[in-house]
């Protein structure tokens, strides 16, 4: 079923040319693998059954790993009322709500298509948020699903899982087992370590760009949804400006996802890794809202779907 959130040409184009490289390295990665470690079998049982338990399972993954809780509408309300009105002007599946016991004000889509996904806000974003503000953080998330990039960037970032794996597994069993091991196994290894860095570093590459992308877009399609950039812009702000004041120390566990978040946990002003963010700058997307903001004009109404 296609929702009422604006398609984006765009977008798909890049999640297509994206799968289509990152396919091509994972075929080239997992040949590299079989022909250096002489077994087939094992290298496509591990890589598959990996494949299929992150993609299954990524919904639950995340939940776990950031806290985050199925509530129902008795204990949060008002936060499945904006979900209700939002996914019945999108004309989409209602996702499963969830909360995040975090003081760190952020929000994430997650599930591997609308009819499995959910939308997680945590009690930091709850607290700090006015009603309309929290419309524009929500209609974000929901435009990720809608848009099926939330399962793309989740099947893309499968491929530099197992490269960030298999370098640590070879490293560490390196380091451990060096001196029990002949010149031939030790040079296998040393090329399994390059193969993997280097097919780590092309995925991080590509699914930066892609990221990036896609939260543009996200913004825009709430931003017309709902009608009011404003409150998307004024949410964008408050958060990015108490997320900075968080010590980077207890954003840690938080920055695994940043690639999934409504805008990323960092702790202090980026200095050359902007450039490898997941997201991009805050002064981009505060322009692109100003622009869609000037387009509207006041003849905008909140809930106007684009």
């Amino acid at each position: 079923m296609q929702s009422r959130f604006r398609s984006d040409r765009r977008l798909t184009v890049r999640m297509t040319v994206t799968l289509f490289l990152l396919g091509l390295l994972y075929v080239g990665f997992v040949a590299a693998l079989i022909v250096l470690l002489k077994s087939w079998l094992l290298v496509v049982v591990l890589v598959g059954a990996m494949f299929v338990a992150q993609f299954w399972f990524s919904d639950r993954i995340a939940m776990f790993a950031m806290r985050g809780r199925v509530v129902e509408r008795e204990e949060y309300p008002e936060l499945h009322a904006v979900v209700d009105r939002l996914c019945a002007i999108a004309d989409m599946p209602k996702p499963v709500v969830a909360v995040s016991e975090m003081d760190m004000p952020n929000a994430f889509a997650t599930g591997r298509n609308p009819d499995h996904a959910v939308v997680c806000v945590t009690t930091g974003l709850l607290r700090r948020l006015q009603p309309a503000e929290l419309e524009g953080v929500l209609a974000h998330e929901l435009s990720h699903v809608a848009h099926k990039d939330v399962a793309v960037i989740t099947v893309a970032s499968f491929l530099g899982v197992i490269a960030g794996l298999i370098v640590r597994f070879a490293f560490y069993s390196q380091l451990l087992g060096g001196g029990r091991r002949d010149q031939n196994t030790a040079a296998v290894f040393a090329v399994v370590i390059g193969v993997s860095a280097a097919v780590y570093a092309i995925s991080f590459l590509l699914i930066r760009a892609l990221s990036r992308y896609r939260e543009l877009a996200a913004d825009r399609a709430a931003a017309h949804l709902t009608g009011r950039p404003s409150a998307l812009a004024s949410a964008l702000t408050k958060v990015s400006g108490d997320i900075a004041r968080i010590p980077t120390k207890d954003l840690r566990t938080a920055q695994a996802f940043n690639a999934f978040y409504f805008t990323p946990a960092t702790g202090k002003e980026p200095g050359i890794e902007r450039f490898f963010s997941t997201h991009p700058p805050l002064e981009q997307r505060l322009e692109q809202l100003g622009r869609i903001s000037a387009e509207l004009g006041e003849a905008a109404t909140p809930g106007k779907a684009g």
